[in-house]
């Protein structure tokens, strides 16, 4: 662990006001590098979760609930974030590479003059200086970075850190910062939100995510695959090339501009595993794929594969399926 570094991780949300999983990670990834560790929560709840971000690492939680920053505000989202870190002067700034996060982290880098480092899946720490890792050239190779000035902006993959165990017996302050925002920072308002009904579990949240290729050939085919994703308790992925094509929405793709996973079992059907769909799984515990291309990049991946036509070996997998009684 470096000396004398202070991480501030700017945590999320849920709709309901809990703590977002990505805050519990991004918690996890500053662990690794600082030696006080500060947060902060921007929204209605941010208080109450402040318990739960102590829980899960925090050393101390800045928490605002002022009303211009529900919604998803990110122009005051970014306001709120650069004079928080301002009063907190930390050495390295942990952003999630979600949606909020992709749109706040360049904007409050820029005004600290300082570069980002986007998309991290690792940092450590050498000598003084922390070291992010990232994936270039489409995830074909990792590149090591340090900044030379501070704080060090970074956003950090969904799903590249566990989240350290809750430990309730971990104290911690929880302190309502002050803010000083303007409503004419909010350049851009909500006219509406619609939500999106879901059954099951949320994909980068799922234990077992059963995906489909261009592979399966056409769109019709896809209530086989959903049938068997529900038996199997799974969420439904896709590759971008199935999004791409209007099969399915952009929700359901896995990879690098879809969504990171880290399942316990992640079956794949008729995916070739190129690199930028394999940039969001490299967390998934088991890979197993079904692939009629012997040479496909995804059995180099995978702990187990089937060199077959889906067609050929999905009736076989849910007749093995109904006879462990798995239903």
């Amino acid at each position: 662990m470096a000396s004398n570094q202070t991480a501030l991780v700017i945590g999320e949300l849920t709709d309901t006001g809990s703590l977002d999983s990505i805050t519990g990670e991004l918690l996890a990834a500053a662990s690794r590098v600082a030696d006080s560790i500060e947060c902060l929560l921007l929204g209605a709840g941010a208080t109450e979760a402040g318990q739960q971000a102590i829980q899960l690492g925090a050393t101390k939680v800045h928490a605002s609930e002022d009303a211009l920053l529900t919604n998803i505000n990110v122009d005051a989202m970014v306001e709120a974030a650069h004079q928080a870190a301002s009063q907190i002067n930390p050495t390295i700034v942990l952003v999630g590479k979600t949606l909020v996060g992709r749109d706040l982290a360049p904007r409050l880098a820029f005004r600290f003059d300082v570069p980002l480092v986007q998309d991290c899946i690792d940092i450590a720490v050498d000598g003084e200086q922390v070291v992010a890792t990232r994936p270039v050239y489409g995830g074909n190779a990792l590149a090591k970075i340090a900044c030379s000035k501070t704080p060090q902006v970074l956003t950090m993959r969904p799903k590249t850190f566990d989240p350290l165990p809750a430990d309730a017996s971990k104290s911690g302050e929880v302190v309502q910062i002050s803010l000083n925002i303007d409503a004419s920072v909010q350049r851009v308002s909500q006219v509406e939100r619609i939500t999106e009904e879901q059954e099951g579990e949320k994909l980068e949240e799922a234990k077992i995510v059963v995906a489909v290729g261009r592979g399966i050939a056409d769109p019709a085919n896809l209530p086989a695959f959903e049938s068997l994703a529900k038996t199997m308790g799974a969420a439904l992925g896709a590759s971008r090339a199935v999004v791409d094509a209007g099969w399915l929405d952009h929700s359901y793709q896995v990879g690098l501009t879809g969504k990171s996973i880290a399942p316990e079992l992640y079956l794949t059907w008729a995916i070739s595993g190129a690199s930028q769909h394999m940039a969001g799984c490299t967390n998934a515990k088991n890979i197993v794929a079904i692939n009629k291309d012997p040479e496909c990049n995804i059995f180099k991946e995978s702990r187990f594969g089937v060199v077959g036509d889906w067609e050929k070996v999905l009736p076989g997998f849910a007749a093995m399926l109904s006879e462990m009684g798995v239903a």
